[in-house]
């Protein structure tokens, strides 16, 4: 991840904002700028410049009403553990955000002086904080850079915004990889400290660790649940939830995760073959089709297409071109199998995209089954893939 500080420990901050104003008129103005921005700031003003926004006036803003707000905050993935996240912000002379994973504000915390400087500014609840839509920001860069951000004063695009500093970092579900949102602290941008960046890491992650325990609890929850149908049907099966995790394994090796179930599409499960799902009160029970457990799959690249075969119907689903390339990798590298930081290195030139790579290959497995195997990514025992280029 490395350090996405803003400033260094012992910066004159206000002499530095005075510097990081003469780059930020000179760059925005066309002009020679005294030195160059960092590079993650330069990227994200060439970005703003290229959509036309004014760096001169506050851009649109358009709080969403607050009974949607509401109704979002209901429904977000971190609303199990949003009061860990709000008490970051008690006693705290900074403001604290959380936002959806498109970036719209669903919470905030903080003095009362400060919320009433950020409403001036429209960073309140219902509002979109994205790049598109505000310029240069932490929270709306850390989504296009798909990492932690820090700004300090003019690195921000708007000059309204160059009175704050903010610090934004990634929160994502630990089941899927999915981004739920991003969690920012922002403050006055002289009382910028070298320990906001470690709160806020440390604050995701903790939020991290609580789902992942919110995830476990449910799980133990469907087992018992589930267990009058485990201790009668026969033969291998499995007992899993909507997103695949497995809650039960009974007459087949226990695996952490296979594909997301559905009622309408047999699903590849190495070791079983393939699956017919049941829906359960509370989740899926999985079992064979067919007596034979091998699987092979053929990929054809120039659609892409995957058909799965075993003793089932052949069963077939489009793949996105990033998900395509990632089986192709995984086929090309053999049982040795890659890690993230190599697979990012393919993709992408460098090990900057962990975090993506990651996200992808969760969505990957969510679609076809557990064919992929994690640590190290691979295809898992027992599948054979073809590859048509």
């Amino acid at each position: 991840m490395g350090d996405y500080s803003a400033v260094r420990p012992g910066t004159d901050l206000p002499r530095y904002a005075r510097d990081l104003l003469r780059v930020h008129d000179a760059v925005l103005a066309g002009g020679r700028p005294p030195h160059r921005p960092r590079a993650l700031v330069e990227r994200s003003w060439s970005r703003v410049l290229g959509l036309g926004l004014d760096p001169s006036r506050a851009n649109a803003r358009d709080p969403l009403p607050a009974g949607e707000v509401e109704r979002r905050r209901r429904v977000s993935g971190l609303a199990p553990v949003i009061g860990d996240l709000l008490r970051m912000a008690e006693d705290a002379a900074f403001l604290l955000v959380v936002t959806g994973a498109d970036g719209t504000i669903l919470w905030r915390a903080g003095p009362t002086a400060l919320r009433r400087r950020a409403d001036r500014l429209g960073f309140g609840e219902g509002a979109l904080w994205t790049e598109a839509a505000v310029g240069t920001n932490a929270i709306g860069t850390a989504l296009v850079e798909a990492a932690p951000v820090q700004l300090f004063s003019a690195e921000h695009f708007e000059q309204a915004q160059h009175a704050w500093y903010c610090s934004a970092h990634p929160v994502h579900d630990p089941r899927t990889g999915d981004l739920l949102g991003i969690v920012d602290v922002s403050g006055p941008a002289l009382t910028l400290h070298p320990a906001i960046r470690v709160l806020v890491e440390t604050g995701v992650r903790l939020a991290e660790a609580r789902l992942w325990r919110y995830h476990a609890d449910r799980l133990e929850r469907l087992r018992r649940s589930a267990a009058h149908v485990a201790g009668t049907a026969r033969g291998p099966m499995l007992i899993v939830d909507d997103h695949g995790w497995v809650a039960h394994a009974s007459g087949v090796s226990a695996r952490e995760r296979i594909g997301a179930p559905s009622a309408c599409a047999p699903l590849a499960v190495p070791g079983m073959g393939l699956c017919l799902a049941e829906r359960l009160p509370e989740g899926w029970l999985i079992r064979p089709a067919g007596p034979h457990t091998a699987i092979t799959a053929t990929l054809d690249v120039s659609l892409p297409l995957l058909e799965v075969r075993g003793d089932a119907e052949p069963w077939r689903t489009p793949l996105t071109r990033r998900h395509a390339d990632i089986l192709v990798l995984l086929h090309d590298c053999g049982p040795a199998g890659l890690t993230a930081s190599q697979i990012s290195h393919f993709l992408y030139g460098d090990a900057a995209h962990v975090v993506t790579v990651r996200a992808e290959i969760s969505r990957l497995r969510r679609a076809i089954g557990a064919l992929v195997a994690t640590n190290p990514y691979r295809l898992a025992a027992g599948v054979t893939l073809d590859v048509r280029r």
